[in-house]
């Protein structure tokens, strides 16, 4: 079974816009401040969507690699996180390279997996 992949984007990466185009495009996106957690740690980020069975999407590469290899030593479960470099795409760039990802895999292909949106050109 193919579910339908739906996100969540943490606080650095809840860009309105950005968000705006995603479900104009039929994309299920939850934010942080959506959820009551805009200055919640990283931790409770990737627990908040890894319990709603949302892919989480950050700006922050580092402290997500480092929760992903512990959760997976835990033997804890995620629904996947896309990781990107703030600077380097534009809101325009970031839609299309996440609608491709969304489009082209399921739920399950991304549990316990981080995607780097720079391979989704």
């Amino acid at each position: 079974m193919n579910t339908i992949i739906r996100l969540y984007f943490d606080a650095d990466a809840q860009k309105g816009s950005l968000v705006s185009a995603l479900r104009l495009r039929g994309v299920d996106v939850e934010t942080a401040n959506e959820a009551g957690l805009r200055d919640a740690p990283d931790s409770e980020q990737l627990a908040h969507a890894a319990a709603r069975e949302r892919v989480l999407y950050t700006f922050n590469v580092r402290d997500f690699i480092i929760l992903h290899h512990e959760y997976l030593a835990e033997g804890k479960n995620h629904a996947g996180i896309i990781l990107a470099h703030q600077q380097r795409y534009s809101v325009g760039e970031q839609m299309r390279r996440l609608l491709r990802l969304v489009q082209i895999n399921s739920a399950e292909r991304l549990r316990n997996t981080i995607e780097f949106l720079s391979a989704w050109d």
